[in-house]
This record gives C-alpha cells, sequence and structure tokens, in this order.
C-alpha cells in the first residue's frame, strides 16, 4: 500500500473507533488478530470527551432529582426508619 492508501485507512480505522466501535469491533474491521495495533486507534478526542462529560451530568442530574423526590417523600408524613426509632425511643 502507498503512503497516501496508508494514511487512508489508518483515517478510517480512527473515524471507525471515534464513531464508537469497540475494540472487538475494530479489530474485526482491520482484520486484526491482537489488540495491539487497535488501540492506536482508541484515541480520545476532546468532542467525544465532552460528549462524555455531558452524558454524565445528565447522569447525575436525574439522579440528584430522584433524590430530592425521595427526601420530599419522607417529610410529607413518611417517615424513615431511624426518624421511627428516634421517636418510639422519645415517648418511652
Amino acid at each position: 500500500m502507498s503512503g497516501g492508501g496508508a494514511r487512508l485507512s489508518s483515517r478510517k480505522d480512527s473515524l471507525t473507533a471515534i464513531a464508537g466501535a469497540s475494540l472487538r469491533e475494530l479489530m474485526a474491521r482491520m482484520g486484526h488478530s491482537s489488540t495491539r495495533a487497535d488501540l492506536i486507534y482508541q484515541h480520545s478526542t476532546d468532542e467525544r470527551q465532552r460528549e462524555i462529560a455531558d452524558a454524565l451530568n445528565q447522569l447525575a442530574r436525574e439522579e440528584l432529582k430522584r433524590d430530592k423526590g425521595k427526601a420530599a417523600g419522607q417529610g410529607a408524613g413518611k417517615r424513615s426508619g431511624t426518624q421511627r426509632a428516634r421517636r418510639r425511643r422519645s415517648a418511652s
């Protein structure tokens, strides 16, 4: 393969990794039996890091909403086990 063909193939493999191909998928597409060469194409990009950060941010916001909902439910007449035990102890 000439230098231009090798660069094109390398770029194709990098784009395949950026598109989200797993290591096994890369290996199959590139015809490799070892992960060593494929790891070269699994490099990170700023855009992908931003996508990951945004997804984690969304998951964290959803968790916080769920936790706030649970806490609000407890304050509306639903006491936790600890709160009930303390109330029983102080009543006795």
